[in-house]
């Protein structure tokens, strides 16, 4: 790597660390409030049963697709949807809200399952006190919750990996593809799944390599920072896969920064800036998920168990494949 690549890196590195440091001291201050504001709704007045909707991060776009989709069906239900989450990812704020909403005696809680023990008991336990519970996008299967809205996240990755192996496959003048993989996290069950799915179909081809695995964090700026770091330290990488919604568009910033035009970018979810990168020929592919009816059929499932009727253990969509030939641009 030159040494104008090299600093670029180092750049990109400082203003992730600034980035954060500020996120932290904002979302630390941030759910201080909102734990004032939970503990007041415990002796507010309605006449709607209160859902209270833990995100996995507040305003990440694919999260705010899936509260736009939840309030599109409380507001038809009649119930009263609180959205909460951290302002960046970390589980123990997810954990901690969830404590807050069972103590404010919600009358049903969504929210993004987790790879915790304490996470899982809270489920249980608000279960136990008659609070139902559905998990959302990711789910927590060892926990007592009702079901568990979302997508099929092992076959999701294997999809994922055929499109890769078949484009990976193609680049007939290397001994050997290597591969770079972004997931979002390795505490939600969304991320490990896919990541699990996509490994089985990368393993039957010799061919193909998967050299590194990193978590971005479910953030542009991290994923660009992992991403630097692939390409630094594998500078014969020829595909960087990204798992979460985020990753494509931080995986694009990386190989421009680097002047790696010529690695090939596959994501995940059609964020806006993911969609303008796969019109412009920069994202080779993304698999599109349907957040928008994870939030709306979540509403719609617990609305039937708050009317006592019963909830299928799993409510699965499918997902689509999107290239630049199926891009429509608003």
């Amino acid at each position: 790597m030159s040494d104008k690549r090299w600093a670029a890196a180092l750049v990109l590195l400082f203003l992730s660390f600034l980035y954060l440091l500020l996120q932290f001291m904002s979302s630390t201050y941030r759910n201080q409030a909102l734990i004032r504001e939970l503990s007041e709704t415990e002796t507010g007045v309605s006449n709607k049963p209160h859902v209270m909707l833990i995100s996995q991060e507040l305003d990440n776009p694919y999260w705010r697709m899936i509260e736009h989709g939840a309030r599109d069906a409380a507001n038809r239900l009649g119930l009263a949807l609180e959205y909460a989450g951290p302002l960046r990812i970390n589980p123990e704020e997810q954990t901690m809200l969830l404590e807050k909403a069972i103590a404010a005696k919600v009358d049903a809680i969504l929210l993004q399952g987790i790879h915790s023990i304490a996470y899982t008991r809270l489920i249980d336990q608000a279960v136990a006190q008659g609070i139902p519970v559905i998990t959302v996008d990711a789910d927590s299967p060892d926990s007592k919750r009702l079901s568990y809205v979302g997508t099929d996240n092992y076959e999701s990755g294997r999809r994922l990996g055929e499109i890769v192996a078949e484009a990976g496959l193609a680049l007939s003048e290397r001994p050997a593809t290597k591969i770079g993989v972004l997931i979002g996290s390795n505490l939600a069950e969304n991320q490990t799944l896919r990541l699990d799915g996509f490994r089985s179909v990368i393993s039957r081809h010799r061919s193909l390599q998967i050299v590194d695995v990193r978590v971005s964090n479910i953030s542009r700026i991290e994923a660009a920072q992992k991403a630097s770091e692939m390409l630094y330290l594998h500078p014969d990488i020829a595909i960087i896969v990204g798992m979460s919604a985020l990753d494509g568009a931080g995986i694009l910033q990386a190989a421009k920064s680097s002047g790696r035009d010529d690695v090939l970018i596959f994501g995940f979810d059609d964020i806006e800036e993911t969609k303008q990168a796969l019109a412009r020929g920069e994202i080779e592919a993304s698999i599109i998920q349907k957040p928008y009816r994870m939030g709306y059929d979540s509403v719609s499932i617990i609305h039937d168990v708050l009317q006592g009727r019963s909830a299928p253990a799993h409510h699965l969509m499918d997902t689509e494949v999107l290239t630049k030939d199926g891009i429509r641009l608003e």
